[in-house]
Formats: C-alpha cells, structure tokens, sequence
C-alpha cells in the first residue's frame, strides 16, 4: 500500500465523531436508565469488596469508583463522565492538536467505565465493538500533532515514523473480522430464512427500530429480496479476504462494496452509531493514492527502457483482477444457483450447498484466513523494518527504534488476542489455537480489547414481529397504552428516523417481546417505576411528559400485552401497521402486590437501603442539575442531529477562513507543465542531475532557501 496519511487522519476523526455521538445519546437517557429513580439504579453494581484500590480498578475498570471523591453519585458521575467524553470528542473533531494518543486514551478510558456500570442496556455488539475501535485508536494516533508545514503534499508527514503503519493496519483485521463472522454466523446459525434467501422478506418490518424507507423495502419483489441476500453473503463472506490484497483497485472495491451495504442498512433501519463506525473502519481499506489527485501527477515520467516492466507488471494485475472478479461472479452463480429469467424479468436464486457442505468449507478456510492475517502483518512488520533502516541520524534512529519495537510488540499481541474471539465461529479451530493467545485473551478479556461478532445471526419474527404493549389503568376495567416515542405502537404513526441515537430501552422492550418476561428482569423494575411515576423513565418513554397519558397521577394499575405486528398492504389508508393480539406477555399489578414484591426480590431489584444523599451544596452537582435542566426539553434524536448540524458549520467555518496553501504562480506553473529534459545517463550527467530513486522522490516540492 502507499502512504496511509489521509485514511488515519480520517480515521481518528471519525471515532472522534462517533465517541461524541455515543457519549451525547447515553447522557440524555442517564437519569431513567441508571438514575436513583431509574431502571437499574447504577449506585447497585459499584460495591466495594474491601479489595486493594489498584486490584478493585484492574477486577472493575472505571474511573466511577473516584464519583465520591467529588461528592458525586455513581449516576452523577456518569453524567459528568458522558458529558466531558462528548466534549473531548468533539474537541478532537474539531481542533487538530487534540487528535493525539492521550486524548483517545481518555476517551476509551471514559467509555470502558460507562460499560462497566451500564449492565444490559451497554451489552450491545457495537459498544464493544466502538471499545475495540477506540483502543486502536490510541496506538494509531500520534503522541503530538506535527505542525502543519511538515505535511507532504500527499497527506502524509515529512519524516513519519515507520512504526505508524502498524497500529492501523489492526484496524482492517478488525474490519476484516467483523464483516466475516457477520457473514459466516448467518449460515453456522442454521436460521431457515438465511439459507432460503428470504430474510430480507421479514427483517425489514421486524427489526428493532424501522425506518420509513423500510416500509418501502419490505413491498419489493420477492425475487430481488432473495437476491439481495445472495448480494450479502457476497459482501460479507467472499468479498472480506480482499482487504488484504496487494492490489489497490481490488481493495478499493472491496471498499466500495462495504460502503454500498453499510448505507443501504442506514436507509433502511435506525442501528445508532454501528453503520457510521463500520464505515469509518473502512478508511484502512483506502491510502493517499485514493483521496488525493496529486498521487499520480507528481510522478516522474519513465524512460522507454523501464516501461515495459510497468506495462508487464499492469497487465499481470489486469489479468489478476478479472481472474478474482471471475472467480466471484462464478462462484456467486454455482453457489446461489442464479437464473434469469426473461419473461418476467426477474433474478431467481436457491442455495445450492448444504451445511454440511458449508461447515467442511469453513473448517478448511478458517485457519488459512488467519495464515492470511499473519502473512498480512509480516509484510508490515518487513516494510516497518525497511523504513526504519532509511532513517538518518543516530539519534532519531534510536527514537524510532524504541517506538518501532513497541508499537510492533503491541500490535502482534493485539493480533494474537483477537485471535481467540474470532475463532469462536468454527469450534475444532479454535480448539487448535495456541493455548498462549488463549491465556493472553482470558487475562484482558474484561477490557474489550478483541470481541467476537455476529451480527443478524437469526431473523427473528417470522410469523409476524413481536411487540410488548404497556397499558395502565386507575380502577382495573378501562385500560390506556402506554405509547412509547420510537418503538411500534400507533398504527398509523410512521416509523420515526431516530439514528444516530440509540433509545436504548425501546431496544430491551425489542430483545424483551422474543421470550417471556422473567427473561428480561428488568422489565419488573420499569413496571414498578411506572406506577411509582418516576418522571425520569417517564422522560424514556415520552421526553414531552405532557404526552404521557398518566403524567398528572400515575397509573393505579399496570400491565403488558404482547401482539404481532406486520406493516400495512399498499393502499391502506394513513396506516403504517396492522396487528393482531397473541398473549399476555406481564399479569396486571399494582403497588404493594405481592406478585410484584416477589419478582422483585426473585430478580434482586429491591432496594435494599436507600442512596447516600449527598451534599446539596455541591457546586459540581449543582452544576450538573443546571445543565440537565437546560437540556431536558430537548429531544434526545434532536439534540444529536443539532450536535451534527453545529460540526458541520464549524468544520464549513474552518475551512473558508483556514490556512490555504499558496497559488503557483504563473511562471511555476509554466515550469510545471513544461516537458522535463532528456536526462544523460553517464557520469557527468548523473552528477549534474541525479535521478530520484522512486516516484515519490519526484513528487516532493523543492527546498526552499534558508
């Protein structure tokens, strides 16, 4: 690969971004979720064990166990926790010198302890997987920001240390895993509706949160449903092991292919910040060549006598190229038994190997594909090394080497660890591995530094999509439903754009509607807190507390009815829905009922002793009420697209009123363009005017005169 100075200055931006958006959305839901008064009051999971301080830290890492020092509860401290995170973020985004190692190493820091308290409305796939991303984070950005006159005219830095390939170079492996396990579960999982195709002919209207596009998706033809799995399986399972060819158009269009499906899923569904972190993975598949015009302009033109090496060596990628395309479209047909059909212009496809079949294929492809990886990475280590040789001055060269071996160190420890979750998807593999990476793994497991994935493993909802509906009533006869502002509900309310916000409890009551309520303990605690009318879960439901049809006096009784829902025929007018009764899904209680009294003691949600108050008179947490008060009326899928539109103008403002590199003049550009003379190839020539050893060489701008 050529330099990779734009893709990692992207890259850092990007988790920025998304540190700022995950840090915003979890704040506004704080008090209902983790508050004295909420769901799961977070006081609950920090209990001192009478452990060392430093043993209590590494068992529990957050920096939540210093909350009282502060004068601070546990939920407070998540609040100043969250709020400072979105600031760094932000700051990060917005200002250059913030993007530096302590700056990311702060925000893991912060988002790891927000995991360690979180319980399970913090158990999703993509707060590990923005754990792991951000760690990667740290080893990619630099110690300090080099000024900005360092900067070659191709991205990268003039004097870049050869170890910073490396960090970055984890970042495709973890997006080489994600995308594969992603794939591979779907068809280990055995889910009837993947291995028929017609998974995409339930996911559109049984996913946790649609969007109005889906309703749209869900009414195409069955026939391009189909094949729109086949176009996933393509995407996910065949196209991954490109990231790492060493061809760039080959990457570049595995880049494509990711990118085209990560949209298609925003359009189409409201998964938070997962889609915007995957697609800024997909920055290590690119490098400056492909963000820059000025990559293959400053190259030096060759002589005849070295062009047919280049044209041999074009040709044989051509031909490389078609052969891998080939091979795609081919296997694409064999496997998914691909027809077309004329009359009715349509596209059928049926899968035509058995898992049988696919389980032997995988047990065959696993550990080649970490063989992949290590090759991958030794070519790094190799090109790493060569670089460092090329450095001058004994000093620097002894700087660089330290930074070498522990950028290098990290980086092969961090590949071997994630070995162990990624072998998780075939078991005989995983039982081969090296008990080392096994014993690597378990001792930093509890930090998320490598996880496992699988995303969509099984396409719930076949039978029509399960919704839990809470209803409330004052006398037990006359029941109200309690309508929630994202999730399903009203038939004809449209299905909301929410993204980039995860409304966390509206994904439980999702999780919660597939199996019974003892399920989802903590669905006990919301019914209490609803009949105790906690304005803060309240404010999880309905953020205009106007709305909530019990906000003058909460409701005497409460319980919960499970339906199935199915998005309405076309032509059905101002309906988004229909929906048919199946069960009750949580029995009719009241305050003091004794079946809510023995849930609570079964699931250990009675509060056992009362929260430790706390001075009223501290200024911190004064000031934490003052900025929540400021806040509240705001709506949380607002406030972060607000959050978006204020980046965006700064970033517009920056870069009218930034720095801009000077305009040639008209005699440079004269020169620029004039044809560049015959070089003598004998001594005397070669001592009036060297020839550059490289293209690069060619492409930097003269030196200027002290």
């Amino acid at each position: 690969m050529a330099a990779s100075g734009l893709p990692r200055r992207l890259f850092l931006q990007g988790v920025a971004a998304v540190y700022a958006l995950a840090f915003a959305s979890l704040y506004t839901q704080i008090p209902g979720l983790y508050g004295a008064e909420g769901i799961l009051p977070a006081r609950r999971t920090l209990r001192p064990q009478g452990k060392g301080r430093w043993r209590q830290l590494w068992e529990t890492p957050t920096l939540l166990w210093e909350a009282p020092q502060l004068g601070l509860d546990t939920a407070q401290g998540l609040e100043l926790l969250s709020l400072l995170g979105a600031l760094l973020a932000l700051g990060a985004l917005l200002l250059r010198p913030l993007r530096n190692l302590f700056v990311y190493l702060l925000l893991w820091a912060a988002y790891l302890s927000a995991c360690q308290v979180g319980q399970v409305f913090l158990y999703f796939q993509w707060d590990s997987l923005l754990l792991e991303t951000g760690f990667l984070a740290v080893l990619v950005a630099p110690l300090r920001q080099p000024p900005r006159r360092k900067q070659t005219p191709q991205g990268g830095l003039a004097g870049a240390s050869p170890h910073e390939a490396l960090p970055f170079w984890l970042v495709r492996w973890l997006l080489f895993r994600l995308m594969f396990a992603s794939g591979v579960v779907k068809l280990t999982s055995r889910c009837p509706a993947w291995w028929g195709l017609t998974a995409l002919t339930y996911h559109y209207e049984t996913q946790c949160l649609p969007t109005p596009a889906s309703w749209f998706a869900h009414h195409l033809p069955v026939w391009l449903h189909k094949l729109s799995v086949v176009a996933t399986f393509l995407i996910e399972i065949a196209v991954p092991p490109l990231f790492f060819a060493p061809m760039r158009r080959l990457r570049l269009a595995a880049f494509c292919s990711q990118v085209l499906l990560q949209v298609l899923i925003i359009v189409t569904g409201n998964y938070n910040f997962f889609n915007l972190l995957t697609l800024v993975l997909t920055t290590a598949l690119l490098d400056d060549g492909n963000l820059t015009a000025e990559a293959d302009s400053g190259c030096c033109r060759k002589t005849p006598t070295s062009a047919w090496p280049r044209s041999l060596l074009a040709l044989l990628a051509l031909l490389l190229e078609c052969t891998v395309y080939g091979l795609l479209a081919y296997g694409t047909v064999r496997y998914f038994g691909l027809e077309v059909d004329w009359e009715q212009l349509a596209v059928h496809s049926t899968t035509t190997f058995t898992f049988h079949q696919f389980s032997q294929w995988l047990k065959m492809v696993t550990l080649p594909t970490m063989w992949l990886g290590v090759a991958s990475l030794g070519w790094e280590l190799l090109t790493a090394f060569w670089r460092w040789t090329q450095v001058r001055g004994w000093l620097r060269k002894l700087c660089t080497a330290v930074q070498l071996f522990i950028f290098g160190t990290a980086t092969v420890a961090l590949f071997v660890i994630s070995l162990v979750p990624y072998s998780y998807i075939e078991p005989s593999t995983h039982g081969r591995l090296w008990t080392g990476a096994h014993r690597l793994f378990s001792t930093v497991e509890h930090l998320q530094l490598a996880n496992s994935y699988g995303l969509f493993r099984r396409m719930t909802g076949l039978g029509g999509r399960p919704e839990v509906v809470l209803e409330g009533s004052y006398d037990g006869q006359h029941w109200t439903e309690i309508e929630f502002m994202y999730k399903p509900g009203n038939l004809s309310r449209p299905p909301p754009i929410v993204a980039p916000h995860q409304p966390r409890l509206d994904w439980q009551m999702w999780f919660a509607a597939l199996g019974p309520h003892s399920h989802s303990p903590w669905f006990t605690s919301l019914v209490l807190r609803l009949l105790q009318g906690r304005e803060p879960v309240i404010r999880l439901i309905q953020n205009d507390v106007e709305k909530y049809p019990f906000h003058k006096q909460p409701p005497t009784y409460v319980r919960a009815q499970r339906y199935k829902y199915w998005f309405s025929h076309p032509g059905e007018q101002s309906q988004w829905w229909r929906r048919q009764w199946v069960e009750e899904f949580f029995p009719r209680v009241s305050l003091g009922d004794p079946l809510l009294d023995m849930l609570l003691r079964q699931f250990g949600l009675q509060d056992k002793s009362p929260p430790r108050a706390r001075s009223s008179g501290n200024t911190l947490a004064q000031a934490l009420r003052w900025i929540r008060k400021q806040l509240l009326p705001l709506e949380a899928s607002t406030l972060l697209w607000g959050l978006l539109a204020a980046v965006g103008a700064i970033r517009g403002m920056q870069a009218l009123l930034g720095p801009h590199p000077p305009h040639a003049s008209p005699v440079a550009k004269e020169e620029k363009h004039r044809p560049a003379p015959k070089k003598d190839c004998g001594p005397a020539g070669k001592a009036a005017a060297p020839a550059p050893d490289n293209c690069s060489s060619c492409a930097q701008a003269p030196r200027r005169k002290k």
